[in-house]
């Protein structure tokens, strides 16, 4: 798609092809109020005090709702879907368009930017994330990423354009100059056994900028397959533990 017609998908066709509605729905709201709980479960050990906190793809703001609750930021979102910016702000959220809206009112930088199952959706993933650091997230700031994992996850839907396994999701965020601190692969808060998501913490890389080196992801294909195997047998083991209740 040129980015126009990018944009044009997000705001009013993209929930309707993956929720059935454009509307947030009860299940979606269930369903991310469960996934920001477990973000903040995941980032809390790790993660000191934050004033300013960006979401992006911010949805209804629950993320947002979850951090802010826990650490007292400001918050400000990113949300391209019409109807779930305006119940963002609704909820009492900051919510923009696009970023390039957000960059023409917020001037102050974040110490916490989020995406949670947003990357995948960039064609330019490194270039985006490089953006980021250079322009909204503080040098002492954090990063926080959540994608679906190429080896256990369906992966392979329409509006993805990357599928990311730890190593390549890590190359990402490396070659556009952070440094990982912690990198899980797990299926919270729908599995029990199957790593579905891989959820990571980054920070600016400090001091000189190292040459960036590609390592290659060997057997991806073989992978892709064994973990997917992995899946449907788990299912059948532990149906129970391996798709949670809703």
């Amino acid at each position: 798609m040129t980015e126009a017609e990018s944009a044009a998908f997000y705001a009013d066709e993209y929930r309707l092809l993956q929720e059935g509605s454009a509307d947030p729905t009860a299940r979606n709201v269930a369903a991310q109020k469960k996934r920001a709980e477990a973000l903040l479960d995941f980032a809390r050990p790790v993660l000191p005090s934050i004033s300013r906190h960006l979401d992006i793809g911010c949805s209804l703001g629950i993320l947002l709702q979850h951090f802010q609750g826990a650490y007292h930021t400001q918050t400000v979102g990113v949300e391209p879907g019409e109807a779930h910016r305006a119940q963002a702000r609704e909820n009492g959220v900051t919510a923009y368009a696009s970023l390039e809206e957000l960059e023409k009112t917020e001037e102050a930088r974040f110490d916490l930017v989020s995406m949670s199952h947003v990357l995948e959706h960039l064609p330019d993933p490194v270039g985006y994330l490089l953006h980021l650091r250079e322009t909204l997230l503080d040098p002492a700031g954090w990063l926080l990423l959540e994608v679906p994992n190429l080896y256990a996850h369906d992966s392979f839907e329409t509006a993805h354009l990357v599928s990311y396994s730890s190593h390549t999701l890590a190359q990402t965020v490396e070659k556009a100059g952070y440094e990982i601190v912690r990198l899980e692969k797990h299926g919270r808060p729908r599995s029990e056994v199957l790593s579905l998501y891989i959820t990571l913490l980054a920070r600016p890389r400090s001091g000189m900028q190292r040459t960036f080196v590609l390592r290659s992801e060997r057997c991806v294909a073989f992978k892709r397959q064994a973990g997917m195997l992995r899946r449907r047998i788990l299912e059948k083991i532990f149906p129970a533990r391996a798709w949670l209740r809703e």
